[in-house]
């Protein structure tokens, strides 16, 4: 029995560092002040919590103080809490942050209900009216701008397949024909 529990052990281990790794990979998301960050630390369970970003885009974290995560992908996150871990307080710590929710984009203008929503994986610009209730009669289809945090707010125009990002602001046009 004892030893069956330490073979499930390693390959919980085994998993959860996989997952990490993979993450650390292939994550480009950017996290930005409101996310909210689901941290786990194999077996330290006063570690392990759900911490949303400050408006400074920074989170209070145990023993390591506050630490900048606005702009850092979930990997870059993972491998600055990893390392400053292992320095001194774990040895070998296996951390995982995952996305709990994302913040808000905005839509305005021609949709019915304009506002900010919960930002939603696999979001394109068709999906955000829909989930504002839907174009207005005066709704232009075809002057479409959206305001990204990375573009330094300008807004580009954009078509209705163009993917959504989390505190996009869309402005949707009226149509004057």
């Amino acid at each position: 029995m004892r030893s069956l529990l330490s073979l499930f052990s390693f390959v919980f281990v085994l998993l959860f560092s996989i997952q990490s790794a993979i993450a650390e990979d292939l994550s480009n998301y950017r996290i930005g002040s409101g996310d909210l960050l689901s941290i786990q630390v194999y077996g330290e369970e006063e570690l392990s919590m759900e911490i949303r970003l400050s408006d400074a885009g920074s989170i209070a974290y145990p023993f390591l103080g506050e630490l900048n995560a606005l702009g850092n992908t979930i990997g870059e996150l993972t491998s600055t809490i990893k390392t400053g871990l292992a320095d001194g307080y774990l040895i070998n710590p296996t951390v995982s942050i995952t996305v709990a929710e994302y913040r808000e984009f905005f839509i305005n203008g021609e949709v019915e209900e304009p506002g900010g929503y919960p930002y939603q994986p696999g979001l394109t610009l068709q999906k955000a009216v829909a989930i504002a209730g839907g174009f207005t009669e005066r709704a232009s289809k075809s002057k479409l701008f959206i305001a990204r945090e990375d573009q330094n707010g300008d807004p580009s125009r954009v078509k209705l397949n163009t993917s959504i990002q989390p505190g996009d602001i869309i402005t949707i046009e009226e149509s004057f024909f």
